[in-house]
């Protein structure tokens, strides 16, 4: 029984794997956006399987840090000359930030870009690690890890939109969401561009349609974040050339 139970269940990770798998190499953009004149960043979108389900690993940035300091984030940061492309970058950063060995991460694809409030193009980079990772913080830049379950960005129990412009005048609302971990008492703020990211993977990867308002059309999901990222490169753009 013992042999038959554990075979069902890597079976049944593995096709839960397998069907995100697919459902993220449609949404894989490559470096169609890399070309774009602005600067370059990268995170990486962690998920791994525990009990059958789809989970996130997120991180907190340390309290001394100068920007964001204690918000919720991927692992992630800014290119370096080092860095071949963006999985490079977002690979790099991990390993400085969690200790996550790069050979550990099945990279499955590149999403959209987002634009971050010092006006970096964000590349978000999606793969799989084993559930068994244990982190190792890096004191300097993470203050603590933890995981989400993917469907909490669809079905959340604890949800709010926040207004938010950028640097660069733009007004918008951002998504928030609160999650408690109860195994630890904490409960994490994710919002802003990090709740972003981790609402269009979950969108791409259930193709369901979440219990709150979202800008895409989700009948058209590439087409349609594809559009909204130029819209907001277009005005990023335009502000930047108005102000030189």
């Amino acid at each position: 029984l013992g042999v038959s139970r554990r075979s069902f269940v890597f079976a049944f990770r593995k096709s839960v794997k397998e069907k995100a798998r697919l459902r993220l190499r449609e949404f894989d953009v490559g470096d169609k956006f890399s070309r774009l004149p602005l600067p370059k960043a990268s995170v990486l979108l962690p998920l791994l399987v525990r009990a059958g389900r789809l989970h996130l690993l997120l991180t907190v940035r340390a309290m001394q840090l100068r920007r964001s300091p204690g918000e919720v984030c991927f692992p992630g940061g800014k290119s370096e000359a080092i860095d071949k492309d963006e999985i490079d970058t977002a690979l790099r950063e991990a390993k400085e930030e969690v200790g996550l060995q790069p050979e550990k991460v099945e990279v499955i694809c590149r999403l959209v870009p987002g634009i971050d409030k010092m006006n970096h193009l964000v590349t978000p980079v999606v793969g799989f690690i084993e559930d068994t990772f244990q982190a190792i913080p890096n004191p300097a830049e993470v203050s603590d890890v933890f995981v989400v379950p993917l469907e909490y960005f669809i079905k959340p129990l604890n949800y709010k939109t926040l207004p938010f412009k950028t640097s660069s005048g733009y007004s918008s609302w951002v998504h928030c969401f609160i999650y408690d971990d109860h195994e630890r008492k904490t409960s994490f703020k994710i919002w802003g561009l990090t709740a972003h990211f981790a609402v269009f993977l979950a969108l791409v990867i259930f193709g369901k349609r979440p219990t709150y308002e979202v800008d895409y059309d989700l009948d058209n999901l590439i087409s349609s974040s594809e559009n909204n990222f130029m819209n907001l490169y277009a005005s990023v753009y335009e502000r930047k050339k108005s102000n030189l």
